[in-house]
């Protein structure tokens, strides 16, 4: 880190980068290729460089890809922008930059990316995933065809070839670190961006991830030719993912859990925004309904999503089964909307050792230590173990996690689950980031309210003798290969693509087979994760004003911009856009910015 950084004295930069997550590494690598000197400035130490995305399982959406065509999967770029057009469901007018966003994206997923990740030193695991497979019709929401490629090394693999660069350059006396330094307000004059002011924070040890300290020890002013902001979204301030809640969604969850670190506070939102810059689309969002509580937490409410095969049972609250197509792993959005209608905050799937051992993911690097340390002989060996190490840890430890021989006894433990464990009281409405709760998540101006609940809002009795026979009648279906039980023949379906057969669907089979047991129960929590309105944005990262022209100075990518223009998924995600919007965007303001 730069002295006169650490001091808080000016430091004379070309352009200043907020927030050092992947977006913000891949402007600055683009900007010191441009030959421009780059202060990065970034509120946590630098132990948490690379922000979110190291987290990450690193996947990456990419269309007609070479792992795509070794498997046998047909894509092509008309296809993908089908899926994406139906996905996204584009309906308002300020969705029109979003939208040439999102079309310059899926070419950049069928073009250039794979190689230009590749010559950054990036590598993909050779089975690509289908997340979001929809289910609905032709043009409705969700993935035709595979496309969701891991990263050889998970979200650090995919953020150290970057950050290398950076390093680098910071070397090379072109990169300037400024961590600890929070911004508090941008510096404008004659209405355009001219630097950054705020405050400088006590120095810390917590590892990554950990909650860090917001005591002032100083403050700071540096000007810059232009800003560019990537300090991500809304995730972790629960109260701010409340008043954004979208009425389309139902009533916000009481009870969630955080899949991001709490510093994903949404700060510079109402920080740009007080500078002239525009948000929009703060009521679409991306949060995932197979959310678990984990039992060696990192940060505060930290949840990990399981990555579910098809083969679940799923079940609310009440013990209803949920309607096709609402599978594990088909519709993200629609099953939210539909669980947010039963009026509780969780849900449950019920599976046995088997579909577990072969269908169970979690999400997140530091879940999926083989692929993350790039160890081939760990990967293998998950292929032939039965239960993965990372997921038997949750069944033995999870409080969520239950096992037993019968339906009865199982059904017994998930009602005692709910009596004795419940999933806690609302979260508090306390301050985020040292702002109040009102212009924390700087999305809408309303007041954090929660809507009133009957005090049995959490609790629901399941009748045993009900679950069993939902689980018989699901049972016959298997028995031959015929049945008109639209979950048996989805995962019949998903088994005629190899990477499926091989390593992520199990072979359709009686969930009250004896030798496929015991039986499990897990009790699901929704997890948040994604904004995906922002900062509206040009295709050049400029950031727009409420009248459409460009805040002079002023860029924006990743999270904070939507992923690009504003919010390039509109309504849903295909998964795996994520990063790639990060990437995508980043190196968008990185080289307008540098031009």
């Amino acid at each position: 880190m730069g002295a006169n950084a650490a001091a808080g004295r000016i430091v004379g930069a070309d352009v200043i980068v907020v927030g050092a997550g992947l977006s913000g590494l891949v402007a600055t690598a683009e900007l010191v290729e441009a030959g421009r000197h780059v202060l990065l400035v970034e509120q946590e130490s630098e132990a948490n460089l690379g922000g979110q995305a190291w987290w990450s399982l690193g996947g990456l959406f990419l269309v007609d890809s070479p792992e795509q065509r070794r498997l046998g999967v047909k894509d092509s770029v008309e296809l993908a922008w089908q899926d994406w057009l139906g996905t996204a469901g584009f309906d308002r007018p300020e969705d029109y930059v979003p939208r040439r966003w999102a079309e310059a994206y899926v070419n950049f997923a069928a073009g250039e990316k794979r190689t230009w990740l590749h010559e950054r030193g990036h590598r993909i695991f050779p089975v690509v995933g289908w997340a979001e497979r929809g289910g609905y019709d032709a043009s409705g929401p969700g993935n035709s065809v595979p496309r969701f490629h891991i990263t050889w090394g998970t979200g650090p693999g995919i953020v150290e070839p970057i950050a290398r660069r950076v390093r680098e350059a910071a070397d090379a006396g072109l990169v300037t670190f400024a961590f600890r330094h929070r911004v508090d307000g941008l510096l404008t004059q004659d209405g355009a961006v001219t630097g950054v002011r705020g405050s400088i924070l006590e120095s810390t040890t917590a590892e990554r991830g950990r909650a860090s300290s917001r005591t002032v020890v100083g403050d700071f002013e540096y000007p810059a030719g232009a800003v560019v902001v990537t300090s991500g979204g809304i995730g972790a301030d629960l109260d701010a993912v409340r008043r954004n809640w979208p009425q389309r969604l139902g009533e916000p969850p009481r009870h969630m859990v955080a899949g991001v670190p709490e510093y994903v506070d949404g700060r510079m939102l109402g920080i740009a925004q007080a500078a002239g810059g525009r948000v929009i689309n703060p009521d679409r969002m991306w949060h995932y309904v197979e959310g678990i509580r984990n039992w060696d937490p990192v940060w505060a409410r930290h949840g990990i999503r399981i990555l579910p095969g098809p083969s679940s049972l799923w079940l609310d609250a009440t013990g209803q089964r949920l309607p096709a197509p609402l599978f594990p792993g088909f519709d993200t959005l629609g099953t939210l909307a539909h669980l947010r209608s039963t009026g509780h905050d969780y849900s449950w799937f019920i599976l046995n050792k088997r579909i577990i051992g072969k269908e169970f993911a979690l999400s997140g690097s530091e879940q999926n230590p083989d692929l993350t340390g790039k160890s081939v002989r760990e990967v293998l060996k998950r292929a032939t173990t039965d239960v993965p190490g990372p997921v038997q840890a949750f069944l033995d430890h999870g409080v969520d996690f239950l096992q037993a021989d019968t339906v009865p006894e199982l059904v017994a433990k998930m009602n005692e689950l709910v009596r004795n464990h419940p999933l806690g009281e609302p979260d508090g409405l306390a301050t985020v980031g040292g702002l109040p709760a009102g212009q924390a998540g700087a999305l809408t101006p309303a007041e954090p309210v929660l809507p009133a609940f009957s005090e049995d809002r959490d609790g629901s009795t399941l009748d045993p003798a009900a679950i069993e026979a939902e689980i018989l009648a699901r049972d016959r279906e298997v028995d031959n290969s015929y049945g008109k039980d639209a979950q048996v023949m989805a995962i019949r379906a998903a088994r005629r693509y190899l990477g499926d057969k091989l390593v992520r669907t199990a072979k359709p089979h009686r969930l009250l087979d004896p030798d496929a047991g015991p039986l499990i129960a897990v009790r699901l929590s929704v997890l948040t994760r994604k904004t995906l309105g922002g900062l509206e944005t040009d295709l050049q990262s400029r950031v727009l004003t409420v009248h459409g022209q460009p805040v002079p100075g002023l860029y924006a990518a990743g999270e904070a911009a939507g992923f690009g223009g504003g919010g390039m998924h509109g309504y849903r995600s295909l998964e795996g856009t994520f990063l790639g919007g990060c990437l995508f965007s980043g190196r968008a303001a990185g080289r307008a910015a540098g031009s």
